[in-house]
Parts: structure tokens; sequence; C-alpha cells
């Protein structure tokens, strides 16, 4: 994964450093997961809210199968991705992950890619009880202004 570095010393992450990260619905949905958080969660908890997600389920009724299937694939590939990119800051040690600077380069992007998302699901709800002002909140805000 290539990034470019840009003037100021930050690591700008190219186009196809981004296409590439969001290509993938379950990083995706570690991004969603990880957004809003105050500092580092578990990695177990973020893969079951991710399991539920993907099956449509709430968490606690996520098969272990499912739960397992997500934890070992963002352990050993998704998780590792995202930290190269730093886009997530990974303690392996204590098996915590936390969004770091570059996450703020793909959130646009994630706001466009959620649209593809069916709006009944479990991920919206989520997304929406986010905030009074959630991320699906502001996507139709956006596509109103867009239409006037």
């Amino acid at each position: 994964m290539e990034a470019l570095a840009s003037d100021e010393g930050e690591t700008e992450l190219s186009a196809d450093t981004i296409l590439e990260l969001l290509a993938n619905r379950r990083r995706r949905y570690l991004l969603y997961a990880l957004r809003g958080q105050d500092g580092p969660i578990e990695l177990s908890t973020i893969a079951e809210q991710v399991a539920g997600w993907e099956h449509d389920v709430p968490p606690d009724e996520v098969a272990k199968n499912e739960y397992k299937s997500v934890y070992v694939s963002s352990v050993q590939c998704h998780v590792p991705k995202l930290a190269d990119a730093g886009v997530v800051d990974h303690d392996e040690e204590n098996h915590t992950v936390v969004l770091s600077d570059n996450f703020e380069q793909l959130e646009p992007y994630l706001r466009v890619v959620v649209k593809d998302e069916p709006e009944n699901s479990t991920l919206h709800a989520a997304l929406e009880a986010e905030s009074e002002e959630g991320l699906l909140g502001q996507i139709r805000e956006n596509v109103a202004r867009l239409k006037h």
C-alpha cells in the first residue's frame, strides 16, 4: 500500500490506498464501529459488533463461529492494513484499536459508501443512533441541499 508525504510532513493517503482500504466491507464496518469512540476499544468488542452488522443481528446474538471469523480476519488482515496506512493505532499487547489521524481522510468516502447498505439493517440503526446529526442524517442533509 502506498502513502504520499505532503509538504507539512503529514502522511497523505493516495486515492489508490483509500479505495483499497474501503473496498472491503468488513474493514468499513470496523471503521464504523470505531467512529465516535473516545479511546481505545478492545478488538473482541469491535469484532462482536461487526459480526452482528454482517448478520443483521444484535451483537449478543452472534454465533461463535461468525464472531471468530470476524475476529481472526481483523487481527490477521484488516487491522494491520488499516494500521499500516495510519488510519488506526493497534496495541497488539492489549488487543485494542483506536482511530488515528489519517482516518479523517477516509471519513468523507465512508459517508458515500454507507448508502449501499440496506436501510433497514442494524448497521443503519446504529449509525443513526450515534447522534442527533449522525452519519446518515448528514448524508440526507447533503442530498437535500444538492436537490435545491
